[in-house]
């Protein structure tokens, strides 16, 4: 079956046999749908949809302008029920071809979304496990992480861990979920009520897509969790070249930052990390510029600047490093813990706690 489109409770700890009859029904009735962006994957895409597991109740292929036609390909080609193909009038990335079919994926009734790439890097059989804790209420968010086994690291190349590594550690900042790990992973799946609470327009549409979604998954205070995935590479080739996007990037995490910390600890609540990042931050840009216009004041005299004024310039900065390091603490600790997805159930069903 085709289709083509243009883009545009109360706490119950001792719950009552019959509640958790309703919950497992809930949990066990979630239909769950995969979006596959398709651009330049035709030798690939087949191959995916045919390995999606029968659990799957919808296939959307977006065709995102592809220049090889990969959407009437699989219309052609692709003989399952379950797959209907979705057209983007213009190119308009991996972000944008996977709202698109979050956006259809919502609109029949899907509870449970996976993103999966038509490359092949994505191992469908691993779907049931990428969204398990959505399903057992965990998480209204999960993606990939091929890091968690150290003989798969072992077998990556240096580069692809450094850079990694540095990605992580950028996101962690920017999107504030400090426990997760390999952000450039797309293999994601997301609860629908998630979804129509993230603002879909905003969302970066390019290679940022992934990491953006975290940052404004945290803005709704959506709980994250990392599931181990096996990393699968083949003759497929990157769209991607890191040359082009490492400054892009790199001001876009910066922007997202003062985002998130503006909007999470001085617009939306205002706490004892609030005071202690303002005042430590206050504190180095106070002490820093105080120590530069010592410096330049006794290269231009020679003359050695005092003890005193050295041990101002110390303690300045020693006591914004503690404040800015109380603060982290504080962020770290903030990691959602609590599943939105079940606070914004309209029966009462997913907010049952087991």
């Amino acid at each position: 079956m085709s289709q083509s489109t243009d883009t545009h409770a109360r706490d119950t700890r001792v719950a009552p046999p019959a509640a958790w009859a309703l919950r497992d029904a809930h949990v066990d009735a979630m239909q769950v749908a995969v979006v596959i962006p398709s651009y330049r994957v035709k030798a690939h895409v087949l191959g995916v949809i045919e390995q999606i597991p029968a659990s799957v109740s919808r296939i959307y292929v977006v065709d995102d302008a592809c220049p090889d036609a990969s959407g009437a390909w699989v219309e052609t080609q692709c003989n399952d029920p379950r797959v209907s193909v979705l057209r983007n009038a213009s190119n308009q990335g991996v972000g944008g071809a996977v709202m698109a079919g979050y956006a259809q994926a919502v609109a029949d009734g899907m509870d449970v979304i996976v993103k999966m790439d038509g490359d092949g890097q994505m191992d469908p059989a691993a779907l049931p496990q990428l969204i398990g804790p959505i399903r057992r209420g965990e998480a209204d968010y999960t993606k990939g992480n091929r890091f968690y086994d150290l003989t798969q690291i072992g077998r990556m190349p240096v580069a692809r861990i450094l850079g990694n590594a540095a990605l992580s550690f950028m996101t962690k900042i920017s999107s504030g979920y400090w426990d997760v790990f390999d952000p450039t992973n797309g293999y994601t799946a997301i609860h629908a009520r998630v979804v129509q609470k993230l603002p879909l327009a905003k969302i970066s549409k390019r290679y940022f897509f992934e990491t953006d979604m975290l940052f404004r998954l945290n803005i709704i205070r959506a709980v994250v969790a990392d599931v181990p995935m096996e990393a699968r590479y083949g003759a497929e080739t990157s769209n991607l070249k890191i040359s082009s996007v490492v400054f892009d990037f790199s001001f876009k995490h910066l922007r997202n930052t003062f985002k998130r910390l503006f909007y999470s600890y001085f617009l939306r609540d205002l706490s004892l990390a609030s005071i202690q990042l303002l005042i430590g931050v206050l504190f180095l840009l106070v002490g820093t510029g105080m120590g530069i216009a010592f410096w330049v004041q006794s290269s231009s005299t020679g003359v050695t600047a005092s003890a005193g004024s050295v041990m101002l310039v110390a303690l300045q900065i020693i006591v914004g490093i503690q404040l800015v390091l109380g603060f982290l603490a504080y962020d770290i600790a903030a990691v959602p813990r609590r599943t939105l997805y079940r606070l914004l159930a309209r029966d009462g069903v997913g907010t049952t706690t087991p």
